[in-house]
């Protein structure tokens, strides 16, 4: 981009810069033409003004009628009215002065000796002037007073006069309203200065005939537009224009370099613009370039991160543009990976726990299979004893204790080889306070070594449901446990039957710190726990949750911080529909027993 930019901006500011010096070329030489024009034309006004009030004067002084005071009254008057006039002289026929007419003050102000000027009026040029002819030439004596003479024949009341006077040259020293850098003069038809800016040239009567423009006016070519020459070794640009009146030449030149300095300043400052924009597109084109390669570059520095298992990692989103959404992107599939990563972990150390349960549970079985076969020795001999000495007595009451605690151990070994056996799902009419009953006995010991009371609260008769009996003391194990869990230093734990409609309710509450409200509808998720390492592994009401399903149940829970939970399960009755729970009133139910273990 930069490199597009570049050959743009220079393109344009070489032909801007190009169109520009052709124009202000043509402009200058056109522009030098019309100020030749104008000064010719403006000289050519003057000059013939001059001589217009030159005649009237010359009659009014030639004249008759007038006498010596009156005329001296009309000689101060002219040289008041008219400045520019410095003194005005009539000769004869023979060359013999008649009339001589001074502006003292002027003269006498410039430090202008009057014989000086004398001299000058008695020029054989202007004694043998024509009839006709106009007598111009550049009479300047001091540097005060710059002039000119202007000579012609006058014919008046039968006589012939010649009228010279000098003419202060101001009017001309600077030639229409031309900028200083033209420079701007008069020249006779011999090449002479007539009138310069430079009044010491004037001073010096210095011929400028060297100079090319002048060469051209002196010969008379037809000229038309500007002449480019070299003067004192420096290029110029120089036009002329004809004076009609007395044939003078109006010429006017400019150095080129002067002409050719607003160009060049021009070029100057697109060079400076052009140069601005390339180094502003090059800071552009850097920043724009950094905002695009940058976050790829962190993209591509984190991907190995990434690729070599640390999924913890997330790239700050600093725009909304496709990279920003490549980012976001990124960000979101690192987060899902970490989040699998620990679904993973977690199922790892689930089915790590599974496998440890299925080991404890064969060596349960092993264990249970060793110690009922000796245990039936000692049912078989304490009943065998029973039967000898009876029951009166004290031997007797022991051994009836002995056949009674035997028989329970023995149900308790038959009851854990029962739930430890995988079985396939078989749903059959179940009660669901046996359910209740037979998970109390297993739990029993476990409940009373950790201080916990449990108080049933069973409804006796209660319909049956189509379940499988290991199944549901696997859920009622499960929430049992986590309710002693939840009682670290001992607790109570509410149990509850009861039914309405179509549908049974189990209830089991404990008096723990309760589940904060923000992660009860997380608590069934697989690998979801909030108990300390080596306390849960998140899948025991997970598992739960599967077993209610498959058992056209629900399981839900009600809980508040610091006032425990109550864990609600319903299933249908046997043989009828399934509503919601929710949209009936469980009806009263009567308490048939409360015990403590």
């Amino acid at each position: 981009m930069l490199s597009v930019v570049t050959v743009a901006v220079t393109v344009i500011a070489a032909t801007m810069g190009t169109l520009f010096e052709k124009d202000k070329k043509v402009y200058v030489s056109d522009l030098t033409v019309s100020f030749a024009l104008h000064a010719a034309q403006e000289t050519n006004t003057t000059l013939q003004f001059y001589k217009q009030q030159l005649t009237s004067f010359s009659r009014l002084l030639a004249s008759q009628e007038q006498g010596g005071h009156q005329r001296e009254e009309s000689v101060r008057k002219f040289f008041e009215d008219y400045s520019d006039f410095l003194s005005v002289t009539l000769y004869d026929r023979n060359g013999e002065e008649r009339i001589v007419a001074y502006d003292l003050a002027q003269l006498d102000q410039s430090g202008i000796d009057r014989d000086d000027l004398a001299k000058r009026r008695r020029s054989p040029q202007i004694l043998k002037i024509k009839e006709g002819q106009v007598v111009l030439k550049n009479s300047t004596l001091s540097s005060n007073l710059p002039s000119f003479t202007m000579a012609f024949s006058l014919f008046f009341e039968g006589e012939v006069y010649v009228v010279s006077s000098e003419i202060h040259l101001k009017r001309f020293l600077r030639l229409g309203s031309m900028p200083k850098v033209f420079e701007a003069f008069l020249v006779d038809s011999s090449g002479n200065l007539f009138s310069h800016p430079d009044i010491e040239h004037l001073q010096k009567n210095k011929s400028v005939v060297n100079i090319p423009v002048v060469s051209a006016f002196r010969d008379g070519k037809i000229f038309a537009g500007t002449l480019e020459y070299l003067l004192e070794g420096k290029p110029y640009l120089g036009a002329y224009a004809t004076v009609d009146f007395g044939l003078l030449g109006a010429i006017v030149q400019i150095p080129k370099e002067v002409a050719d300095l607003t160009a060049r300043e021009l070029i100057h400052r697109l060079v400076v613009v052009s140069l601005g924009v390339l180094i502003f597109s090059s800071l552009v084109s850097f920043i724009w370039s950094r905002s695009i390669t940058k976050p790829i570059q962190t993209l591509s520095e984190v991907i190995p991160i990434v690729a070599s298992g640390n999924f913890d990692i997330q790239i700050a989103v600093n725009s909304r543009d496709e990279i920003g959404l490549l980012a976001v992107s990124f960000n979101q599939m690192a987060a899902e990976l970490k989040r699998r990563e620990e679904a993973l972990k977690l199922a790892h150390a689930a089915l790590l726990q599974s496998e440890k349960m299925a080991a404890f549970g064969e060596l349960a079985t092993g264990i249970a299979h060793e110690v009922r076969n000796p245990l039936s020795g000692i049912l078989g001999y304490a009943q065998l004893a029973l039967r000898k000495i009876g029951q009166e007595g004290p031997v007797g009451t022991q051994f009836a204790l002995i056949e009674k605690e035997a028989k329970r151990c023995k149900s308790i070994i038959e009851k854990l080889m029962k739930f430890s056996r995988q079985e396939k799902t078989d749903f059959l009419p179940t009660d669901l306070n046996q359910v209740v009953e037979e998970t109390l006995i297993l739990v029993d010991h476990l409940m009373a070594t950790n201080s916990i009371v449990i108080e049933k609260f069973l409804t006796d008769p209660l319909p049956k449901i189509s379940g499988d009996v290991n199944q549901l003391m696997q859920v009622m194990m499960n929430l049992l446990i986590n309710a002693q869990q939840a009682m670290p230093e001992g607790g109570v734990i509410k149990i509850a039957t009861r039914f309405g409609g179509d549908q049974i309710e189990l209830l089991v509450a404990d008096t723990g710190g309760g589940i904060p409200r923000g992660i009860q509808s997380k608590i069934f998720q697989p690998f979801f726990t909030t108990k300390s390492t080596g306390q849960g592994t998140g899948m025991g009401l997970s598992v739960s949750y599967g077993v209610v399903q498959e058992h056209q149940g629900k399981i839900w829970v009600e809980s508040e911080e610091g006032r425990g939970a109550t864990f609600i399960v319903t299933f249908p009755i046997l043989g009828l529909a399934v509503p919601d729970v929710r949209d009936f009133a469980l009806e009263e139910t009567t308490v048939v027993e409360k015990k403590t273990g």
